[in-house]
């Protein structure tokens, strides 16, 4: 193998995409070299993470030798020729079973690929293996009926949180630069914050995606804002599957410095309902939002989106289309659910229709409540999440079905409303765990916002702390 400059060949797993294609463009490195280091370093990792749903190891070898003879020719398939992504387990891809993160549905393989699984592919990238969700991706958890336990690598006795928990895990631990997630309330940006990384939900229909919903989007999660903006060049581009996808923006998603001077920041540091964040969280925060204001930003506190009763009424909406999506299942099958996530559905019995329609209404008050807020603002700075870390072996950030919403506030709002949302990592707590700062911008601003996010992770400067796989 030729010298890598800075990047000694045990740190290959930490080298960033854009890097790598470099790498591979002048020869320095094949995708076949990466490749085998990768898959020992996943490997070493994987026994105590579980993050992966399908993993190859032999599929992959051969995809990144077949990737090798291209780039050796000079004719590679695609920009990301090589390079390895994971794909949540929610967004279907050829051949493989996408059963929801649960022990109670029937494995059948998928048909084709869902739209950013088939961008990775037209790209030319290899797909690594499938992530793992909790039950129907609704916890914000690593726990599963099917996969068992995913755990955060930062610590293990830690969750990754969800339902992106195997994306965020994979990414964290070094499982290559690429991965995508799925975000309806916050599952991109929620594990993206507990595990340190770049988790970006794109205006609703910026990145297409099947099957769609209300607040449903596909996005990127990296280490870095250059990684994220290389996967959106992709993930943005037209498919016709999915009738609320946004015309296509014919944009290289390049990112430049962003002057913030002038700008209209609000700062959001209280989430109107549910969990009271930290201290440590608030701090950070808070510093961060200072960055902002030295560098010309007018940064004024704003009041919060949500309220009891705007989560009520989206819990209680969710719970009745849980439960009548699991009247298909046979008793015997039901049984094999998480307990956790059969109680939180079955209290939809006691709803009636009423309750269940106006718990969906409660979604266009957020809608309008978001739109009030980016009437007087250009840009929206709050915690992530309140709470730091929470037990890996926990369903929620409460542990509670009776609530299982109450750390999704600061999210849920741009899911409804559907801005562009961001978590970056904003510092660490006295134990070591991650904190994630959101930047939230006006609607179809993704690329902007991407820019802006950019130049806070100027400011902050590269994390070089990341974990390193348990000694065997």
């Amino acid at each position: 193998m030729n010298t890598l400059h800075e990047n000694a060949v045990s740190d290959l797993h930490d080298v960033p995409a854009v890097r790598l294609l470099a790498l591979f463009a002048n020869k320095a490195l094949s995708p076949l070299e990466y490749h085998e280091h990768l898959i020992a370093h996943i490997q070493r990792w994987e026994p105590s993470l579980h993050a992966l749903y399908t993993f190859d190891a032999q599929q992959v070898h051969e995809q990144a030798a077949a990737s090798t003879r291209r780039w050796s020719q000079g004719r590679p398939l695609g920009m990301l020729d090589g390079l390895p992504v994971t794909i949540k387990e929610l967004i279907n891809t050829k051949g493989d079973c996408n059963n929801l993160g649960c022990a109670a549905i029937e494995p059948v393989p998928e048909r084709v690929d869902a739209p950013p699984a088939a961008r990775m592919r037209e790209a030319g990238a290899i797909i690594l293996g499938k992530t793992t969700v909790p039950d129907f991706g609704m916890l914000s958890s690593g726990l599963s009926s099917l996969h068992g336990l995913t755990r955060n690598p930062w610590d293990l006795s830690c969750n990754p949180g969800g339902s992106s928990a195997g994306a965020a895990a994979a990414a964290a631990a070094g499982y290559g630069p690429l991965h995508i997630g799925t975000d309806i309330g916050g599952s991109i940006r929620l594990p993206a914050a507990w595990c340190g990384l770049v988790g970006f939900k794109p205006t609703l229909g910026r990145v297409p995606i099947d099957p769609y919903y209300t607040g449903r989007c596909a996005g990127p999660m990296t280490r870095t804002l250059d990684d994220c903006a290389l996967m959106m060049r992709y993930l943005s581009r037209p498919d016709a599957r999915d009738a609320t996808s946004l015309p296509f923006q014919a944009c290289d998603w390049s990112l430049a410095t962003q002057s913030v001077q002038g700008l209209k920041v609000g700062l959001m540091l209280d989430p109107g309902v549910g969990l009271e964040p930290c201290d440590q969280v608030l701090g950070a925060v808070r510093e961060a939002a200072r960055f902002f204001e030295r560098h010309g930003a007018q940064v004024r506190e704003v009041a919060p989106v949500m309220n009891r009763a705007l989560l009520q009424g989206v819990d209680n909406f969710w719970r009745a289309r849980q439960w009548s999506q699991l009247q298909s299942l046979v008793p015997q099958r039901m049984e094999r659910m998480l307990p956790y996530i059969r109680e939180w559905a079955e209290s939809a019995q006691t709803l009636n229709a009423q309750q269940a329609v106006e718990g969906f209404n409660q979604t266009f008050e957020i809608r309008r409540r978001a739109a009030a807020l980016f009437a007087e603002f250009d840009l929206l700075l709050s915690p992530t999440n309140q709470v730091s870390a929470f037990p890996a072996y926990w369903a929620s950030p409460t542990n509670d079905p009776a609530q299982p919403f109450e750390h999704i506030a600061f999210t849920l709002p741009w899911n409804m409303g559907e801005q562009p949302a961001l978590s970056i990592n904003c510092g660490f707590t006295a134990l070591g765990m991650p904190i994630g700062l959101q930047l939230v911008g006006p609607r179809f601003a993704d690329h902007w916002l991407l820019q802006i996010a950019k130049t806070y992770e100027n400011w902050r400067g590269p994390i070089i702390n990341w974990p390193a796989p348990p000694m065997s």
